[in-house]
């Protein structure tokens, strides 16, 4: 079956009629075709150890038909130390070019010994690899890294833009090979760690000379309101433009949480696009109405990826932290408002609706 459109929250087959296993994903763009990258979850059971089996890719040249490229980063089975080990968190990889070098440079948040969160970063001539390590447990400017995003300006200067879990965003400059952070940072949305007040899941874009970042509060794989904030200078000053959904369930976010925002050559197009980790919406909504009531206020003075909430996930959800390969897609277009950019629910549309 071939598709001529997007269904959000649909399942997702590849042209073999099997479901899309790219989660915590992003969508490079290039010569007309796309790629379509992100977590393989295939492996992955409710009671197992497995959480991801590599970095599964995808290419379309329509944005509706996704062809299984494989794997194209490896996991390592053989060494429990690697940062690849597929029993090792590893979340949320990003792939961009680096024009200096002629490398193709990827960076994955890794959970590393002792809980403490940090970056692998590889490199590889051609984007299906293969990549080889630069750095394997990395921390930019000796700081925790949560979620994170990569941003390259149309100058070629490039940022790091991460959590630093879960009570502010920190933007540092990558060096010319994007393959470390210069030193230079500045700090952003800081909050007193509060559960689902606190930011991550950054996601980065630009249209003119403005600067866009959407971001989610902190309540596990449970969606919740979704913040967006504006700004000229990516080192200044920094506006909250509040939820930038609109409509019913707006406050989870339609079920998902933002990981990458596309923009459409030769349209003017972007589309948020995000996983739905949880599919059931009711138990959704239910859970977010009830957040506020578990969260308290956190002592400042707590270290940062220390702070805790009262809020428990009960014993009859957890089986979602391990079933994350049942997670859909919700893919948006992102309508603009006096340069405001809103997110707005839609069961099913096309690229052709827009110019």
């Amino acid at each position: 079956m071939a598709y001529t459109s997007i269904r959000p929250g649909q399942i997702w087959l590849d042209t073999e009629g099997k479901p899309i296993q790219a989660h915590g994903f992003s969508v490079f763009h290039k010569d007309g075709i796309y790629y379509w990258y992100g977590e393989n979850k295939e492996k992955t059971r409710s009671g197992g150890n497995i959480w991801h089996w590599g970095v599964r890719c995808y290419i379309s040249e329509d944005l509706y038909n996704w062809t299984d490229k494989g794997l194209i980063i490896l996991p390592d089975t053989e060494d429990f130390g690697s940062p690849l080990h597929p029993n090792r968190c590893m979340d949320r990889p990003h792939i961009i070019f680096c024009e200096k070098t002629g490398k193709y440079v990827a960076w994955l948040k890794i959970m590393g010994e002792g809980n403490n969160q940090c970056m692998c970063v590889m490199q590889a001539d051609d984007f299906f690899g293969p990549y080889e390590f630069v750095r394997k447990f990395y921390q930019p400017l000796q700081m925790n890294t949560g979620d994170f995003d990569l941003h390259v300006e149309a100058t070629g200067k490039a940022y790091l833009i991460f959590d630093r879990p879960h009570f502010e965003i920190v933007v540092a400059d990558l060096d010319e090979t994007y393959t470390g952070v210069t030193g230079k940072y500045s700090v952003h949305c800081q909050t007193d760690g509060t559960a689902c007040i606190g930011r991550e899941a950054p996601v980065c874009f630009t249209k003119g000379n403005m600067h866009y970042l959407i971001t989610s509060g902190t309540s596990w794989y449970y969606p919740n309101p979704s913040r967006i904030d504006c700004f000229s200078d990516i080192h200044g000053e920094y506006t909250n433009l509040g939820n930038p959904c609109r409509g019913e369930d707006d406050f989870i976010s339609f079920g998902g949480q933002f990981t990458d925002v596309l923009k459409i050559p030769d349209k003017e197009l972007y589309i948020a696009c995000a996983d739905r980790w949880i599919i059931d919406l009711e138990l959704c909504r239910q859970r977010a109405k009830s957040m506020k009531k578990y969260a308290q206020m956190i002592p400042k003075s707590e270290p940062d990826y220390e702070r805790k909430s009262s809020f428990k996930l009960p014993e009859e959800e957890k089986i979602y932290e391990d079933e994350t390969r049942l997670s859909r897609y919700v893919w948006l277009p992102i309508i603009w408002e006096n340069d405001n950019p809103i997110i707005q629910w839609k069961d099913e549309w096309t690229l052709e609706q827009f110019r």
